[in-house]
């Protein structure tokens, strides 16, 4: 921000993560893992396997994460963007959607009985689920921030929208 503006921007930092600036809040992305669309952080867990969780940005949007339920179970083969449980927070309520189409091995059960979890450790304890698939649709770090980038102003005026 050299021009002491408000703009948006990405800075490389030296901890090995990228920063997305939504307004005044710094949105941090660490490099060692990958990102989808749908604004969830995957962590390789072994070939194939992936650990989903919510990157800071939806973590910010939501805002104080206190429900969220499954509609699917375990052991169930999903495809991608299928429905699979909602989140209640203090900003909003939603659907939950597959990232990646393949098998859902786990859940974590911990956060059934204490969601808040999410908000405080969103990239470790505040995982949501594990999926065995391809993981071809993922994004590196850089490349979701630059998606973000090319959605950011629709999702002020949208914030703004639900505001007044």
């Amino acid at each position: 921000m050299a021009n002491g503006s408000n703009h948006d921007e990405l800075r490389e930092t030296p901890v090995d993560q990228l920063t997305f600036m939504m307004g005044e809040f710094a949105a941090i992305f660490p490099t060692d893992r990958q990102y989808a669309k749908n604004h969830m952080w995957a962590m390789t867990q072994a070939e194939g396997v992936y650990r989903f969780g919510f990157a800071a940005y939806a973590v910010r949007l939501l805002q104080d994460v206190y429900f969220l339920e499954w509609s699917v179970d375990a052991g169930v083969a999903l495809a991608e963007r299928q429905e699979m449980g909602a989140i209640e927070s203090k900003k909003a309520e939603s659907a939950l959607y597959s990232p990646i189409a393949g098998r859902l091995p786990r859940f974590n059960d911990e956060l059934l009985s204490d969601p808040s979890t999410i908000n405080v450790d969103k990239y470790g304890g505040g995982w949501l689920f594990e999926i065995e698939g391809s993981g071809h649709e993922l994004l590196s770090a850089a490349d979701y921030v630059e998606h973000l980038e090319s959605v950011w102003e629709v999702t002020q005026r949208t914030i703004k929208g639900q505001l007044n």
